[in-house]
């Protein structure tokens, strides 16, 4: 079977790229706008990207009608923003934020997540997250226009707050401690509490 990636309305790649890149990790992004509003969203297209300078980087898709997401607006209004990591207790709430909410309109507020400040930016973090990295942009990067184009957003990581109910003995973190959750296809996700350890070669 051949997928021709070059016929396909972008409606109909979506699920074949999310069913078969996976598991994705899940950035829990903290916004806050110029007015002084917080977002909160959770995004699947999320990854590290280098350790000089310390940098991450997700991608927000525009919407079906071809909007940016609310955390794109804010980003560009006030460019600093926390990725929150989701373990699996954190879950619901993380789903809760999917929702479309009207723009301005706090899912910190809505759905009563527990905010904390931040040390060095203006978004707040979520208070009961494992690990959250407060970050300022370093770039927004437009990918196509239109429905489903995507917005890459790289931010520099200043700094990073980590609970030391995630920490093993020797101050490290502890993956199972973590428990973190990844994004499959569809609405299927997994927990990566079935570890296994390859040595690298070399």
């Amino acid at each position: 079977m051949l997928i021709d990636f070059q016929q396909l309305p972008p409606r109909d790649s979506y699920p074949w790229l999310i069913g078969s890149i996976n598991p994705r990790p899940i950035a829990w992004v903290a916004t806050i706008s110029s007015a002084g509003r917080t977002n909160l969203a959770p995004f699947s297209f999320f990854q590290g990207v280098c350790a000089s300078p310390p940098t991450l980087l997700f991608t927000g898709a525009n919407d079906r009608h071809g909007r940016k997401k609310d955390t794109i607006v804010n980003v560009e209004q006030v460019p600093e923003f926390v990725v929150n990591i989701v373990p699996y207790a954190l879950r619901e709430p993380m789903n809760q934020t999917s929702a479309p909410l009207p723009h301005g309109e706090s899912e910190f507020e809505r759905f009563g997540i527990a905010a904390a400040p931040s040390a060095r930016i203006r978004p707040p973090r979520v208070a009961e997250s494992p690990v959250a990295f407060e970050c300022k942009v370093d770039r927004i990067v437009r990918v196509g226009e239109g429905p489903l184009a995507g917005n890459i957003v790289i931010g520099t990581v200043l700094c990073a707050h980590v609970s030391e109910s995630v920490l093993d003995a020797e101050g490290h973190l502890d993956p199972r401690k973590l428990d973190t959750i990844g994004r499959m296809g569809g609405d299927f996700y997994t927990r990566t509490t079935e570890l296994f350890t390859i040595r690298r070669p070399g």
